[in-house]
């Protein structure tokens, strides 16, 4: 109760009457904030609060409530939990010296003599700084075309769109002709032989930018520097599993749409689904442990690391590519490394056994004892399927698909501890594949294997020295497992490996004094002659033109007696003849570069082979260290418009007349009739002007690219798009900058 000025008044009441007005005000104050001298009221709670946020400062504003005097601000960092920071007298308030970036709640009552009111309703605010323009553009550049000049640019942080503004007069009179989103921009309907001049502003809600460096380009007609022939009755089907890679879950900043994930590798050999041990064999000690599986996974539950890799697959949408054990022992124990100095210790490991039932009558179990010794494959396959139902069956949303293991020829090396220092032969190889292939397809049909997981060539040519293999011959190792699987599948009643497999490590050495081996330049800074041995590698799995030019120690090209290495070529022609429809993957692969606008076009140029030879698979395998210029590779086809644009389903036949310098790979889509798309690659270090004839195209191409100038500027390395052009008839001409990949959507 407030009783100031109440001496006064009581001196002027009677003795009789002053208990009287002493209970009516205690009775007055404390019921309905009525009552007290003249029947007054305490206000309402103020309405329409607002907050407004500003740089480290909050502003208040509210509606009159009548009868007020003063109002209340309180204050706080958590809902709730206001208390009072000041007394305005007005209806808006201002709180400053407050920090960026950290919220803010509030609310406010008002006041009068005869009290406060309740709290209005609850406001919040987040004070920032002031928005300032952003940072000039750099690095634009202006590439000519026929009636046309490219723009690109390096983005400027908080720029949410660009100015191009264009000249005919050096370094004046600009006028604004866009204003873009992107860092890149197409000016078209321009005059042959006129100089045109460019700069580009950022600009956002605070303002413009001042200009970037002017650049300049004289649009022409001239002819083009490379043709490309696409001939549209000439397809082939692209597999969606080409788009592949090792270990997705284990990546940050994977291509999105990526389709196919691979476990596998040497710690598989032996690994144990029992009790989930393996042994990193040379890799690492051969050390028996619980390496694969750890966090995430419980190891006391029978195949749980492969379980854990399919489940997270299937959450991401990828199929899935799990390995088998062939080799023949598998850990028993988790207990650190195993000698080898005669090995294998058979207190370490368990020994394979292909099919259950020929060595127990046991019925299949999810939960089979770890103290016996032997570990079955198909009771494996059988309790994953248990966990994971239908993943093996006909025609799944995500399949899984089964590894014969990995890279065969060197386990004598890989994996002394368990094979000894006798490499396993090329016959026993093929009985082995042969009897678990069986031993699996009985249990599930329709389950895809595949083998041989060969580690590189001389495994392809020569079983690592044990055949001999001449350069034209059929006394390649595929040559014997060929036909050696097509009289078993024969015999069997369908084919018993569906899938044959290598993998692919590129060859290819520098100049230099040290002789270096191309997948292990990962700098950002490489000589024009690296860049070239990196970004013409995977010709060598194609081209019957290429010969392996300025490979400092072309060792395949010379065992191949001087002629191209061709690989995807020779392999089909085998199996054309040996075993036909056997399918080919390449479950490893790199071609270095992985920090350096080379790994990029690398990386497209495989993928573009990938489709154009009709691979069924393949998985990048990631090194050690950063990558995000070979993973953009990938977001060429899959995802280059940052959202869900990809490549198409069907390839078209692309002939270049210089594919040293520029290939184009085509597609259509057999969802959207009239879509084509085209991945350009300019492996020069000059500027291709680049016909592309023979599709017919209609509408509006979209053009997303990647050079060196625009990867430099990104965390994440990947395609910015460059602008519309519109198209029609049956030919496209487009200016690629040096060193570039273009995506080329045309809908």
């Amino acid at each position: 109760m407030n009783f100031a000025a109440r001496p006064t008044r009581f001196s002027l009441l009677l003795p009789s009457t002053l208990a009287l007005l002493w209970l009516a005000g205690c009775g007055g104050y404390g019921s309905n904030g009525g009552g007290g001298d003249g029947g007054g009221n305490t206000p309402s709670a103020p309405t329409g609060l607002t907050a407004t946020a500003g740089n480290a400062q909050v502003t208040l504003n509210w509606n009159a409530s009548s009868g007020a005097t003063t109002y209340y601000v309180k204050r706080s960092l958590t809902s709730g939990a206001e208390t009072q920071i000041a007394t305005p007298t007005s209806t808006s308030f201002t709180d400053t010296g407050l920090t960026n970036g950290t919220q803010y709640f509030y609310v406010v009552s008002a006041y009068n003599s005869y009290g406060q009111s309740p709290n209005s309703a609850e406001v919040n605010a987040t004070p920032t700084a002031l928005a300032t323009p952003p940072a000039a553009p750099t690095g634009l550049q202006a590439t000519a075309g026929n009636a046309q000049v490219s723009l690109s640019w390096s983005a400027s942080n908080g720029a949410t769109s660009y100015h191009v503004k264009r000249s005919t007069t050096n370094g004046s009179g600009y006028a604004t002709i866009s204003m873009p989103a992107t860092t890149g921009y197409i000016d078209t309907g321009l005059t042959n032989s006129t100089t045109y001049y460019y700069v580009v502003t950022a600009a956002n809600t605070a303002g413009e930018s001042a200009n970037s460096n002017q650049a300049l380009a004289t649009p022409a007609n001239t002819v083009a520097d490379v043709t490309i022939t696409i001939d549209p009755t000439k397809t082939k089907p692209i597999s969606p599993y080409i788009y592949g890679i090792n270990f997705y879950n284990g990546i940050s900043n994977a291509p999105p749409e990526l389709t196919f994930d691979r476990a596998g590798g040497n710690r598989w050999t032996a690994y144990n689904w029992e009790n989930n041990f393996s042994n990193a064999g040379s890799d690492y000690i051969y050390n028996n442990d619980l390496y694969l599986c750890n966090t995430g996974c419980n190891a006391a539950i029978p195949a749980e690391a492969v379980r854990t890799f399919i489940a997270a697959d299937q959450s991401a949408g990828l199929a899935s590519l799990v390995t088998f054990q062939l080799q023949g022992l598998v850990s028993a124990d988790g207990n650190g490394p195993v000698s080898t100095a005669n090995p294998p210790d058979m207190t370490r490991f368990k020994t394979v056994v292909d099919k259950k039932s020929t060595v127990s009558s046991v019925p299949f179990t999810t939960t089979p004892p770890t103290t016996d010794a032997n570990v079955y494959m198909d009771e494996f396959a059988w309790a994953l399927d248990q966990k994971l139902p239908g993943i093996f069956g006909t025609n799944p949303t995500h399949p899984t698909f089964i590894s014969l293991d990995n890279e065969p020829e060197l386990w004598n090396s890989t994996h002394l501890e368990v094979q000894g220092q006798t490499r396993i032969t090329s016959d026993a190889y093929i009985t082995k594949t042969t009897n678990l292939s069986k031993a699996l397809k009985d249990q599930f049909p329709n389950v895809m294997i595949f083998g041989p997981v060969h580690y590189g060539f001389q495994g392809i040519y020569n079983w690592q020295g044990e055949l001999t293999a001449t350069p034209g011959g059929t006394n390649w190792f595929p040559d014997k497992y060929l036909q050696a699987l097509k009289t078993a599948s024969t015999a069997y009643g369908k084919p018993l490996v569906d899938v044959y497999d290598f993998h692919w490590y590129a060859e290819v050495y520098d100049n230099t004094s040290s002789h270096n081996r191309i997948i292990n330049l990962n700098g950002t800074t490489l000589t024009d002659a690296q860049v070239q041995l990196i970004v013409q590698s995977p010709r060598n799995l194609w081209d019957i033109t290429f010969h392996d030019d300025n490979n400092s120690n072309p060792w395949i090209y010379q065992e191949l007696g001087n002629t191209p290495i061709n690989l995807l070529g020779r392999l089909q022609a085998k199996i054309d003849a040996e075993n036909p429809g056997m399918k080919i993957a390449i479950t490893e692969y790199e071609n270095g570069g992985f920090n350096h606008i080379a790994g990029t076009i690398a990386q497209a140029d495989n993928l573009g082979i990938f489709g154009s030879e009709g691979l069924f698979a393949a998985n990048f395998w990631p090194p050690n260290g950063t990558y995000s210029y070979t993973l953009a590779g990938f977001r060429a086809f899959r995802s280059f418009d940052g959202i869900n644009a990809n490549f198409g389903d069907t390839s078209l036949q692309a002939t270049s007349s210089d594919v040293a310098s520029v290939a184009v790979y085509a597609s259509s889509d057999s969802t959207t009739p009239g879509r084509v798309v085209f991945v350009a690659i300019n492996r020069s270090n000059a500027n291709k002007v680049t016909a592309i004839n023979g599709q017919a195209l209609s509408g509006t191409a979209h053009l997303y690219q990647m050079t060196a100038t625009s990867a430099m500027m990104q965390a994440v390395v990947q395609p910015v798009s460059i602008g519309t052009m519109p198209v029609s008839g049956s030919s496209l001409t487009i200016t690629l900058p040096a060193y570039s990949v273009t995506t080329i959507d045309v809908q």
